[in-house]
């Protein structure tokens, strides 16, 4: 692995690289996993991340593979970017701001990393049409009360003085503004909204509930479930999201459209944390701490959140189908 420092950057020429994947976040979570299936699968790869909330030992495993260079700055401080985007077969564009904790308390630096970071991609990948994959998420959905969402659902987004709804319309700015290079420039583009997903690596430090539920449940901790437990969520396995990322850049029936990834498999918020301290096998007790004390006052969750993956599954024939359980004992395996 080439690591490059954007304030350092040796003097090297992107153009002795061969054809490559560029993923950008892709010392995070779910990048890092993408990253490692790529390079199993005999692909360049290089990452563009600017570590702020990724890490460079999320690559421990591919840390060694010479088909890996690591670039890392901020997608639009990237001073290669456009050669790097220009030599690329594709990209995954996943550098977003990530988790609740994260979101409201520095609401600017949300809204600014996600719309600009896209911004200056799109700019890029736009001047040699280079296939481009966008990571949204769930959140767009809103407060919508229905049981399953579908792509084609109307969102309903809470008003702007809560800062908790601030992700949600930056990342749907970023699907408006995807679609409309799409539109307007012919640019090969999918849209690929993400329904928690968990797994190894995963940290609970922007509030992140799996993660953070067993880590308590390993120290013997209280698992501090926020609101009344009954809110719904279902879990999709790291695995699986990958394997579908991958089906989806990979289908030209896909492009210039909207996509859910996740599981189907449903469970409270409440019922989750029980479940965990059966898994873990912990005397860990279970606390309820209202919303208004875990946040701010006002705070807003959604009820349920569940994907529609019919057209998921149309397009590329697969569809997530890792059990909790198992996710459970997966990630709990790597959690100290």
């Amino acid at each position: 692995m080439r690591i490059w420092l954007e304030s350092r950057r040796p003097d090297r020429k992107m153009s002795a690289m061969s054809r490559h994947i560029l993923v950008t976040g892709g010392a995070g979570f779910i990048g890092s996993h993408l990253v490692e299936r790529l390079i199993v699968e005999g692909k360049s790869v290089v990452v563009i991340d600017d570590c702020s909330t990724g890490s460079l030992e999320n690559l421990q495993a591919v840390r060694a593979h010479p088909s890996l260079t690591v670039v890392q700055a901020k997608v639009s401080q990237c001073a290669e970017l456009h050669k790097i985007v220009g030599d690329s077969e594709s990209i995954y564009h996943l550098a977003a701001a990530v988790g609740v904790d994260l979101v409201l308390k520095s609401g600017i630096e949300t809204i600014k990393t996600n719309l600009h970071e896209t911004e200056a991609i799109l700019d890029a990948a736009n001047e040699s049409g280079v296939p481009f994959l966008m990571t949204s998420t769930s959140e767009v959905y809103g407060k919508s009360a229905k049981p399953g969402f579908s792509e084609e659902d109307d969102l309903l987004i809470g008003p702007p003085h809560f800062s908790r709804w601030s992700y949600a319309c930056s990342k749907l700015m970023d699907e408006f503004l995807t679609l409309a290079y799409a539109k307007e420039k012919n640019l090969p583009v999918t849209i690929a909204r993400l329904f928690n997903t968990v797994g190894p690596r995963q940290t609970g430090r922007y509030g992140m509930v799996l993660p953070r539920f067993i880590s308590a449940a390993k120290k013997g901790g209280p698992l501090q479930v926020f609101g009344d437990g009954n809110q719904t969520r279902c879990f999709c396995f790291v695995q699986d999201t990958v394997e579908a990322l991958i089906r989806l850049q990979n289908c030209p029936s896909a492009r210039g459209e909207v996509f859910n990834i996740g599981s189907s498999e449903e469970i409270s918020i409440g019922a989750l944390a029980e479940l965990i301290v059966k898994t873990v096998g912990s005397p860990s007790p279970i606390e309820f701490i209202d919303y208004d004390k875990a946040y701010a006052p006002g705070f807003e969750d959604m009820l349920r959140r569940k994907p529609i993956l019919d057209k998921l599954k149309r397009h590329t024939g697969f569809i997530p189908s890792t059990p909790l359980h198992r996710i459970i004992e997966l990630t709990a395996a790597s959690v100290n």
